[in-house]
């Protein structure tokens, strides 16, 4: 496990494991958990199935998670199907095992899920919808839920019950504060001008036509429905207005902003209150002749504030004791407050700023009224409508228009768009991801797609254009500027394995540099958190065996751009524990035995999945 964390890690992202290793939640989401379907499953795990629209889900839900990374489609529908039989695997051990949990503390997982929340609040109306649209009841899902915690449960067990020595934390820092000495130079890519032969160009061509085609289109009509677009058709009256505008007047008001000072006089053991209020009454006259900042400064048993004139920044009621927040409220912009008494003694207060709360006229914000009401008066509309909109584009799979006329919208089209690239609807990558998926492109209609909270999508294939392979004549360019690249790479990579060849039969590498007319560059107590070196190249160094019998590991790292670096390695030093890391040490502990424990958690899994009735349909 060790060894995993040293080949892993470099400098900082070693204490980033340390920091956040986790027990990742046992399930892909709960999306799983929504929908079923009539077609053949792709996979089993005992009775249960799993369709492609599980797959389907799993795999976007992963995807955009990984926005902006060049990711394998079929590999990652791959990795997706086996997390989900992972996953189904230990949800039958653990209801074979008896393990359970509350109706109780499952709806608390609910009610504190972002799907079912407006406004950061449970919202019943929106949980009962969304159930609605997946035609799923409140028991049934919260059966699932409670599936979902006790697999969580279950792996927590494991993961918690995990401990780590005082030898393997010892190890662990051994291998993370290890000290390397190097020598190494740079063979640069040097461009060529040698133009490829015909023969070549046609060669390279016809083994890589997959690189050089025009990538896959489709086109789409759908319908979309906005909760926008609904709150424009809702009819508004004055007397509608005034009213919401009432019931939400606190939404176009302006608070009071206070901002007060104070003189403390406190009552202690050494200061009774009576001699306490006398202070008090003295500092009050004395402000007839004095700033207050000055007296306070001088006098006031708040150390604190005195610094600063007595300042206590803007006041709020709720902080303070009521007798002090009755006397602050009540003062006028630069008047002092007779002693006021408090739990810590007398007051003197002052108001030093004063701007006085505000109530927007009717008239001059009748435009948002009448927005925030029609928005309101929607959202009934808007969730009924989004049934509508879901139970019949499930029913009629092979048209919008039926949903369409029911609802009284119109059907959109857009252009042609690319898995990765589209204008308008197409530029939501929700939308991108369900125009591709395997159900729209054999002629049906999409699930429903959420964009945001008040929009949502059906969508069914207009027009789709397979990849096509481009003519060699259009890519010729392209094709001999990688010719020419590949080659002055493997140039590079052969100066490169003549310079590792001379450093291993004992030449010097400030010899070999000479000869080639290269830079010899040292570092010496190379750490994994040092900057400077290439990640490729610092990776590749703390990889390399040891040296042994005192002559030096060589070896070649190609750089990102194709630059070969020709490394001697001629020293290791063994790490030891920095003060910095014996004060993290308890946190150090305590991952380091929460990533054995995932380690003996998947070996788990992998047992249980092999013993498994799996089924898969490739």
């Amino acid at each position: 496990m060790l060894t995993k964390i040293r080949e892993k890690a470099q400098g900082a992202f070693a204490w980033g494991i340390l920091i956040v290793i986790c027990v990742p939640f046992a399930l892909w989401g709960i999306q799983n958990y929504l929908d079923t379907g009539k077609e053949a499953p792709v996979a089993s795990v005992g009775d249960k199935d799993f369709f492609q629209r599980d797959v389907n889900k799993a795999y976007e839900q992963y995807s955009q998670n990984l926005q902006g990374m060049t990711i394998d489609e079929q590999s990652l529908k791959a990795q997706a199907l086996e997390k989900l039989i992972k996953d189904e695997v230990l949800l039958q051990y653990v209801h074979a095992k008896g393990l359970v949990t509350t109706d109780d503390t499952a709806r608390e997982f609910i009610q504190s899920l972002p799907y079912f929340q407006v406004d950061g609040k449970f919202d019943d109306k929106r949980y009962k919808t969304m159930l609605n649209l997946q035609k799923m009841s409140s028991a049934e899902f919260v059966n699932r839920i409670k599936s979902a915690l006790i697999m969580e449960q279950f792996q927590r067990s494991i993961i918690d019950s995990s401990f780590a020595t005082k030898y393997d934390v010892e190890s662990f820092f051994k291998i993370q504060n290890q000290q390397r000495d190097v020598d190494y130079v740079t063979v640069a890519v040097q461009k060529t001008a040698e133009q490829p032969t015909e023969e070549e160009i046609t060669a390279y061509y016809q083994q890589h036509q997959d690189a050089y085609q025009t990538p896959e289109q489709v086109s789409i009509e759908y319908i979309e429905l906005s909760l926008e677009d609904i709150a424009k058709t809702i009819a508004v009256t004055d007397d509608k207005l005034k009213a919401y505008y009432e019931e939400q007047k606190d939404q176009y008001t302006t608070a009071e902003r206070r901002k007060i000072s104070h003189i403390l006089f406190a009552i202690n053991d050494k200061t009774d209150e009576k001699t306490a209020l006398e202070k008090a009454l003295n500092a009050k006259k004395e402000l007839a002749n004095k700033d207050f900042a000055a007296v306070a400064a001088e006098v006031s048993d708040d150390k604190l504030t005195a610094k600063t004139g007595g300042d206590l920044g803007l006041f709020n009621v709720g902080v303070m004791e009521k007798s002090f927040e009755d006397a602050a409220s009540a003062l006028k912009l630069g008047e002092v407050s007779n002693p006021v008494k408090s739990a810590f003694g007398y007051h003197l207060i002052k108001v030093t700023e004063l701007a006085p709360g505000e109530v927007k006229p009717f008239d001059s914000v009748k435009n948002e009224v009448t927005k925030a009401y029609q928005k309101a008066q929607a959202e009934n509309a808007f969730y009924e409508a989004g049934e509508t909109l879901t139970e019949m584009s499930y029913e009629n799979p092979d048209n919008l228009k039926t949903v369409a006329d029911a609802l009284g919208v119109t059907i959109k089209k857009s252009a042609l768009f690319t898995k990765d690239k589209g204008e308008s609807i197409a530029a939501e990558e929700k939308v991108r991801s369900a125009a591709f998926t395997e159900e729209v492109l054999h002629g049906n209609n999409s699930a429903p797609i959420e964009l945001g909270t008040d929009s949502l999508v059906v969508l069914r294939l207009l027009e789709h254009k397979a990849a096509a392979a481009r003519e060699q004549k259009d890519v010729k360019p392209e094709i001999v500027a990688v010719l020419q690249s590949d080659k002055a790479r493997r140039q590079a990579a052969e100066t490169a394995k003549k310079i590792k060849a001379k450093l291993q039969a004992g030449d010097s590498i400030q010899a070999v540099a000479a000869e080639n007319k290269l830079q010899v560059k040292t570092v010496a107590g190379l750490t994994r958190s040092k900057d400077g070196l290439p990640l490729v190249l610092s990776d590749a160094i703390f990889r390399a065996a040891k040296p042994v019998g005192g002559k030096s590991t060589v070896f070649i790292a190609e750089l990102p751009a194709g630059e070969q670096a020709v490394v001697s390695l001629s020293k290791v030093k063994e790490g030891v524990m920095t003060e910095d890391d014996k004060k993290q040490l308890e946190l150090a502990t305590k991952n380091i035995a929460k990533a054995f424990g995932q380690t003996e958690f998947n070996a788990l899994i992998n047992s249980l999945q092999a013993d498994a009735d799996i089924s898969v349909k490739r």
